[in-house]
């Protein structure tokens, strides 16, 4: 078994690509692909077969093929986009790429050809309001999210949708919102493997709810809320993404400003959270990733430019870390998919080549984890 870790840095233009040691967690340089307009969000195909990167200057999204064996990318090539995406997810046929759109305040569908091409126009272009941050269909792949955050900058709530996987088109349901009580933020979601509930994390509430799935309307109701901060922590912060592990035990998400990352284990039977601890990262840590199986974290620090790596505690869910690894200016995304195989769902759901040396990776012996500080870290989009 083998896996490929790729992570844009969106102020270098460039993925950075790494293999993943599947005993210990280390990474070795594997190159990068040179992707201009600053690559910002990941998302790959239900096979493994095929990446999507968003541009955000441009704006465009490129596709590429993954060479099976090694992981390695080939441009398909680039369509352009009505604005700025700020998240990627195929549906679960393959057919489709959804985004959304921060400024824009949109959520979208593109047609997928067999090729990999991304086709335009777009099947979907619909208006949702500012702030929309992420999009995803459900395991049926009939129902779909998509949260908006709040403080001024969206309308604090997720909007609810059908999703018609022949057509690509997008119906609101009943009811089309779901709002949070207070104003949380509603940022990213992931859906547990086995329960039907699914977890969100809210930028400006510093927390995460969980919500209760109606398999069969496909509609949200809020059963929890806990927060990912320290109850004496008085500095500025905010939530970004949000990791299920494959067995659904541990829920991550990561503290923008507390700089560090929040755990928390999932009752198996009522889907329940339990805070099970923060630990120490790298400054603004936008960006995390899970490898495959579960056994290790990857957290990717905007401001410092380093990814920071850690083990994970099977019982725990504990993050003992491992390495600090040095990547570049501004990393955005951090996806992990394995080589040689068909791949699973994209990670937030259960996401010419030019080669380049890696960017001053440490080879030897890991740098420590920094310890959390208080600085501000409220980057969007």
């Amino acid at each position: 078994m083998s896996f490929r870790m790729y992570v844009t840095l969106s102020e270098d233009d460039e993925i950075l690509m790494f293999g993943v040691d599947p005993e210990s967690g280390a990474l070795v340089p594997e190159g990068g692909v040179a992707v201009t307009g600053r690559p910002a969000p990941l998302a790959v195909d239900p096979s493994g077969k095929f990446m999507f990167v968003g541009r955000r200057d441009i704006p465009a999204v490129s596709s590429y093929s993954i060479d099976q064996a090694t992981g390695d990318l080939a441009l398909i090539g680039t369509a352009p986009l009505e604005s700025d995406p700020c998240y990627l997810a195929t549906d679960n046929t393959g057919k489709f790429l959804l985004s959304s759109y921060y400024a824009a305040g949109r959520a979208a569908v593109h047609r997928i050809d067999d090729s990999g091409a991304v086709h335009t126009p777009s099947v979907e272009w619909l208006a949702t309001g500012r702030g929309a941050h992420s999009i995803q269909t459900d395991a049926s792949n009939t129902f779909a999210f998509v949260p908006h955050i709040a403080g001024g900058n969206g309308p604090n709530a997720i909007f609810q949708f059908k999703f018609d996987q022949v057509t690509g088109r997008l119906t609101p349901n009943t009811p089309a919102t779901v709002t949070p009580e207070d104003e949380a933020g509603p940022r990213h979601y992931c859906f547990h493997p086995k329960l039907d509930t699914l977890y969100v994390s809210n930028e400006q509430g510093c927390s995460v709810t969980g919500y209760n799935f109606d398999r069969s309307n496909g509609t949200l109701e809020a059963f929890q809320t806990l927060s990912t901060l320290p109850d004496d922590y008085e500095g500025r912060n905010s939530c970004a993404q949000i990791r299920i592990t494959p067995d659904g035990k541990f829920v991550y998400a990561p503290n923008r400003g507390h700089n560090s990352i929040a755990c928390f284990a999932i009752d198996e039977t009522t889907g329940r959270m339990t805070a099970a601890g923060r630990f120490a990262s790298e400054p603004v840590p936008r960006a995390i990733g899970l490898e495959p199986n579960g056994r290790f974290l990857y957290a990717a620090g905007l401001e410092s430019g380093k990814l920071a790596a850690y083990r994970i505690d099977s019982e725990s869910g504990a993050l003992e870390p491992i390495g600090t690894y040095t990547v570049g200016a501004a990393p955005m995304w951090v996806l992990i998919t394995e080589r040689g195989q068909r791949s699973a769902r994209p990670p937030t759901r259960s996401v010419g080549s030019v080669q380049h040396a890696c960017r001053s990776l440490n080879k030897q012996r890991p740098q420590n984890i920094l310890a959390p500080t208080h600085s501000g870290g409220n980057e969007h989009g």
